[in-house]
């Protein structure tokens, strides 16, 4: 009987599937008993985003924001956190702050071990009081809708039950787990800046729970968000009979905006373009004052310092000797700059996906807005992971805003195994 002998291509073949199958075993399974409650959690979770949602909280109304801090201050209690409403006290006044400034609530969960790790996110949106009738809360197949339900009451949301599932375990490994949801977000977090900094400066981790985009990607760095504004103030006088009388604030604004539109460094990320000018009272009358304001974006916090300095300097050469010329520089929110402490814990989140049979995406490079992410990262050299929340998209869109329920059983288990493993020492 002849021997048989397989075709050339079949042992390669043979080795190949053989790999794929190894490789399959080698991937880890989710650990059971905390993917068995993210998936209980689900429903319970989107009853407090519908809460949520139901709460019409816009940065400047005040009544709102203290309506959610309570009833997100409630919950946390019922966690078993230390919970506290603040109110600002260090108020960092931008151009368009204003007058008060909403709560934030702060929780501290203290645990067994020593890991400090805080999770944030925020309570205020975009749109106006009364805007909520046009777009309540509604589940439509695999999206849920609503105004703010990106940005960021999703982010409010996962963070309770986060919390919620982590008790659920009886987990309490960590040195202590804080939570600070502010209410001025969107306004460039004037009154909450400063306490976002100091309460980060000391922890191992900060994550930042604004949304994941339509992919879920995890993003270490953010663009910077400053302002410049240019102030002239000359002399009027009749611009037909004795213009010589006047001093021209409309020639001098130009100038000085001209000798200042070469400073942008586009290789380094660093962008300065004047956007709104002003100037003038009447056609026959030399203009003794005249405005302008510029957009500035950066990528490193360094790059803003420099920035202000090289605009003080040139406002320093006058067209006019009799005009007046001052500049103010405001940093509306720094970049958030990648660590290697950020680089590891996000790196890590990609095998806690792998686990799920899903991949997660690590961005490095700063796109869109900055959020408060980067004044968490101003004085840590913890790691400071954003977009930690689930996916949506349409934010700031009074009909289109909205998420992906089909994220949330993922999100609530990247976020609890992160805190877990950090915790214990496996996420190192």
């Amino acid at each position: 009987m002849p021997r048989f002998r397989p075709a050339p291509f079949v042992a390669p073949l043979i080795a190949s599937l053989w790999l794929t199958c190894a490789a399959t075993m080698v991937r880890a399974e989710p650990v059971a008993d905390v993917h068995a409650l993210a998936q209980k959690e689900q429903q319970p979770l989107l009853d407090t985003l519908r809460d949520l949602v139901s709460i019409e909280s816009g940065s400047k109304d005040i009544e709102g924001l203290n309506q959610i801090a309570e009833r997100v201050a409630g919950q946390l209690k019922q966690l078993g956190g230390t919970v506290e409403i603040l109110q600002p006290t260090d108020i960092y006044r931008l151009d368009d702050t204003p007058e008060k400034i909403g709560p934030a609530v702060h929780a501290v969960f203290k645990g067994t071990g020593t890991k400090k790790i805080m999770l944030i996110a925020h309570m205020d949106t975009v749109y106006l009081k009364g805007m909520l009738k046009d777009q309540p809360f509604r589940i439509d197949g695999d999206k849920a809708y609503g105004l703010g339900i990106a940005d960021d009451k999703q982010g409010v949301a996962l963070i309770l039950h986060t919390v919620a599932l982590l008790q659920k375990l009886a987990f309490r490994d960590y040195g202590t787990l804080t939570v600070l949801t502010n209410g001025d977000e969107e306004i460039s977090s004037p009154g909450w800046r400063s306490t976002i900094t100091k309460f980060a400066s000391d922890q191992d981790a900060v994550f930042s729970f604004e949304g994941g985009g339509t992919d879920g990607t995890l993003r270490l760095a953010t663009s910077g968000i400053g302002s410049a504004y240019l102030t002239v103030q000359g002399k009027s006088s009749h611009a037909g009979a004795r213009p010589e009388g006047g001093v021209n604030a409309l020639y001098e604004l130009s100038h000085q905006v001209l000798q200042m539109k070469d400073l942008s460094k586009p290789e380094q990320g660093l962008k300065l373009n004047w956007t709104v000018s002003k100037s003038g009272t009447n056609r026959n009358v030399i203009p003794a004052d005249a405005t302008a304001q510029a957009d500035a974006r950066a990528l490193k916090v360094s790059d803003f310092d420099e920035l202000e300095k090289a605009l003080q300097d040139k406002i320093k050469n006058r067209l006019l000797q009799d005009s007046k010329v001052n500049l103010k520089f405001e940093v509306r929110r720094p970049p958030l700059e990648a660590n290697e402490a950020s680089r590891r814990v996000a790196a890590y989140g990609k095998t806690i996906y792998q686990e799920l049979g899903m991949s997660l995406k690590v961005d490095e490079k700063a796109t869109g807005g900055g959020t408060d992410a980067a004044f968490a990262a101003l004085k840590t050299s913890g790691a400071v992971v954003e977009g930690m929340g689930l996916s949506g998209f349409g934010a700031h869109s009074n009909d289109a805003e909205y998420v992906q329920v089909g994220s949330i059983v993922p999100r609530l288990y990247l976020a609890t195994r992160m805190i877990m493993d950090l915790s214990t020492g496996k996420l190192k």
